[in-house]
């Protein structure tokens, strides 16, 4: 068998929409990557209107 690299640990990115993280290796070796989402709107909660 070929012998493994060691992992190599890439730093998080982040952009203006989300965050990417990289996973811990498997048991195979793939290294995956954590994509976590920045939300897009806010939610306000409803009143209702003022009657006339």
């Amino acid at each position: 068998m070929s012998e493994q690299k060691p992992i190599t640990k890439v730093p998080d990115g982040h952009t203006p929409f989300y965050t990417t993280r990289q996973m811990a290796p498997n048991e195979k070796g793939f290294v995956g990557y954590e994509t976590v989402w920045k939300p897009f709107q806010k939610e306000v909660e409803y009143k209702t209107p003022k009657k006339p």
